[in-house]
């Protein structure tokens, strides 16, 4: 089974839109969300529609949360509280009924996936660091763990001492768990502005991070004609 494993998607539908593509060519066979459909991008609704129509595992995001009224956004910077008070007032009932069913994790034969971490992941935590990590480890029972949330793709092992890398092939499968961070479609944040996602093969044992290039200025556009923060569309184009 090809799994496409994706996530933070922002209101982005044009990063949306390639990652589902590069997902047929890639012929992957079920894909899964992580969350984080709206928030910072212009077009949320229609990503939360996209994401409908293909009918994937979704799971609910921190921006998902605080674009219907379920998570304080006062502890947001500045342009995450403009984005999430823009994205509440965008989207349509359905879309608000949808993101509020989403759950926090799901599992899967012989791995799960969750938006921030496994620990209290309806804390919306980060995993950043080794400790993190850890955490983690401690509250998973497969051997792989997909994840997004920090927007910047990073897988740890569970080795003694623990080890980590950014690399793009990923070997699973080995009795090693694995902590598999998928990155961003819709707003990377570590200076490669292309969408990124994760195809993992269970036949091979084999995880593989994948950038598809689109149209990212025509997508910061739509950010600043939405009326959205001017930084949010620069951030974009940087990719941090």
């Amino acid at each position: 089974m090809r799994y496409g494993i994706f996530g933070d998607i922002h209101g982005n539908f044009d990063a949306l839109e390639a990652v589902l593509a590069e997902m047929d060519k890639q012929n992957v066979d079920e894909a899964l969300c992580l969350g984080d459909i709206v928030g910072y991008g212009a077009e949320p609704h229609r990503c939360i529609q996209k994401v409908r129509e293909i009918g994937c595992i979704c799971l609910a995001g921190n921006h998902d949360h605080a674009a219907i009224g379920k998570l304080d956004i006062d502890f947001f910077n500045l342009y995450a509280r403009e984005a999430a008070v823009w994205t509440r007032a965008a989207l349509e009932p359905e879309d608000r009924e949808f993101l509020g069913s989403l759950g926090f994790v799901e599992h899967l034969p012989n791995f799960a996936v969750v938006h921030g971490s496994l620990h209290g992941p309806e804390m919306f935590n980060y995993i950043s660091t080794i400790f993190d990590a850890d955490l983690s480890f401690d509250a998973l029972d497969k051997p792989l763990l997909f994840y997004g949330h920090t927007h910047i793709p990073l897988t740890f092992f569970d080795t003694k001492p623990m080890t980590y890398t950014m690399d793009a092939e990923i070997p699973v499968g080995d009795g090693t768990r694995t902590l598999v961070n998928v990155g961003s479609v819709g707003q990377p944040r570590d200076e490669d502005p292309r969408a990124c996602f994760a195809i993992y093969d269970d036949a091979i044992g084999s995880v593989k991070i994948t950038r598809v290039e689109y149209d990212v200025h025509q997508a910061a556009q739509k950010i600043i004609a939405a009326g959205l923060p001017e930084a949010l569309a620069i951030r974009l184009e940087m990719g941090k």
